[in-house]
């Protein structure tokens, strides 16, 4: 069974899917056999903590086998204590997404959650797959149902939205296929476990030479689906015209390809260039958490503000990645999870206000409190959770990171700070004027509060949000150990393996990378 679980996991959203297609459109049908699938997809993930083994830190659950002889291709899949949770907050999320979109859809329905089973399929493949061709191939794959969905089912400025988005994304790949197809040259292998003792092994021809390209071409790819500052214009526009399934998925998971990629592949493969450019990437970093708060809180719609929200918080991530400290990394990849639940359940809230009223204008709110208790009350504890209040999931994230980012270099820590204060204030102020003060618009009096469906999709977030923010241990046993596995070619044998030439007090002054 253990052999066959990622499989499973993996192909059941997808054997849905296609079991979709050949359903007759009767919507309800259509809705509960998605529900049913995605609910399957997720019990079946569970698997995976449940039989964990802690404390080892290499890929478990792993199946290779012979796929493609020429080139040589495998189909090779493993998860590690960085990808297993990943894989779980996908698996989680997307039967919220269908709950939530059980009555915002109304065309093409089928089309609608074949394309969001397929989306699953494609996301969780990028998580587990250690074939650097099958790596891209689900890497690519995400994009074609993502870009459907925001083109078909978003709102006025949808089609444009689902360009920008696909051909950024897009070209941006190229550059990553670029590195790939180099590595397969050079080993003859796209194996991902190969190639990264071949690195740290020193046995790669020409890659010394290579290495400074090789770092940018998975940098840029990774970069943008972050995104990072400046690479992130295409993600407010996809996020304000995408449905509220595709908000979630694309916030909730998508966004976290990009910050996963950045460790999995540049941290881990290349740490010397990882170490020489972290000053100028943890720049970026930190300019894109005070200018995505900044940003945020001069909006004057809400799904455009959170959009943005997600620029300032992403930020946090890529800083605690690259203060190469172990509690920084851990903690870049707790607030990972932290995000898709908070910032996926912010876009649901706010779907379900939209159906209601049609607006996400802030203005045209106020009062909600008195009509809408229970929403309210959700709203609230998810917004304390995004800001990162204590014993809530964000302040145990953005507190590692800010520790990682504090023990590299004080500024870094100093200014990320601001970025927590910031955020407090734009969620905040957004509460209030939603939900506080007299009811000025009379459609407001008579909005419904949460309905039973709506709240079967918000109080399992909710409790997320409270369990991850005091039971932090159960996750960070898990990663920790993959963390350091990941982090050991950074404080061992470094030059070594990758360029003479980079001077022993850069890494210094960057941290120790070991603790």
């Amino acid at each position: 069974m253990s052999k066959l679980i990622l499989t499973l996991i993996t192909f059941v959203p997808l054997a849905g899917a296609i079991l979709l297609m050949f359903m007759p459109r009767n919507d309800r049908v259509i809705k509960w056999t998605a529900l049913i699938v995605s609910i399957l997809a997720f019990l079946s993930s569970l698997h995976l903590p449940a039989h964990w083994t802690h404390g080892a830190p290499g890929f478990q659950f792993a199946i290779d086998a012979p796929w493609i002889s020429s080139p040589n291709i495998h189909y090779h899949l493993g998860v590690d204590g960085i990808s297993v949770w990943l894989v779980l907050l996908t698996t989680f999320l997307t039967p919220f997404c269908v709950l939530i979109s059980w009555k915002s859809i109304h065309g093409a329905v089928k089309e609608f959650f074949v394309l969001m089973l397929i989306l699953e399929t494609a996301m969780i493949g990028v998580f587990v797959s250690l074939d650097l061709f099958l790596f891209y191939v689900f890497w690519e794959a995400t994009l074609i149902p993502m870009a459907l969905m925001i083109g078909m089912y978003g709102h006025e400025r949808r089609v444009y939205a689902a360009v920008k988005f696909f051909l950024y994304t897009m070209v941006a790949s190229v550059f990553m296929l670029g590195a790939i197809i180099w590595f397969y040259i050079h080993t003859g292998s796209f194996d991902y476990v190969t190639i990264q003792n071949a690195i740290q092994s020193g046995s790669i021809s020409g890659f010394n030479r290579a290495a400074e390209f090789l770092f940018f071409g998975f940098f840029i790819a990774f970069a943008v689906k972050v995104p990072l500052f400046p690479f992130h214009t295409w993600l407010p526009d996809a996020h304000v015209e995408a449905p509220t399934a595709g908000s979630v998925l694309l916030a909730g998971v998508l966004l976290k390809m990009g910050t996963y990629g950045l460790l999995r592949f540049n941290a881990t493969l290349f740490p010397a260039q990882a170490h020489e450019h972290a000053l100028w990437i943890n720049v970026l970093a930190l300019i894109g958490i005070v200018y995505g708060a900044l940003v945020a809180l001069v909006q004057p719609n809400m799904k455009k503000l959170v959009a943005y929200s997600s620029v300032s918080h992403l930020g946090f991530c890529v800083l605690g990645i690259f203060t190469f400290t172990q509690i920084g990394v851990n903690g870049a990849v707790y607030q990972m999870l932290n995000h898709g639940i908070s910032t996926g359940a912010l876009f649901m809230l706010l779907g379900m206000l939209y159906e209601r009223r049609h607006t996400y204008e802030i203005k045209e709110y106020g009062g909600l409190a008195t009509s809408m208790p229970v929403y309210s009350t959700l709203f609230l504890m998810i917004t304390l959770s995004s800001v990162g209040l204590p014993l809530m999931n964000g302040f145990v994230g953005e507190f590692l990171i800010l520790s990682g980012a504090f023990t590299a270099w004080q500024w870094y820590g100093i200014i990320g700070t601001t970025g927590v204060i910031w955020s407090a204030g734009y969620l905040l102020w957004l509460y209030q004027r939603t939900f506080f003060g007299e009811i000025t618009q009379p459609a407001n009096a008579r909005l419904a509060d949460a309905d039973g469906r709506e709240r079967v999709s918000l109080i399992p977030m909710v409790a997320m949000a409270l369990i991850m923010g005091v039971a932090s241990p159960l996750w960070i046993r898990m990663i920790d150990p993959s963390v350091e596995h990941s982090l050991r070619p950074s404080s061992v044998g470094t030059a070594a393996a990758t360029r003479s030439d980079l001077n022993a007090p850069h890494i210094v002054a960057m941290g120790n990378p070991a603790k």
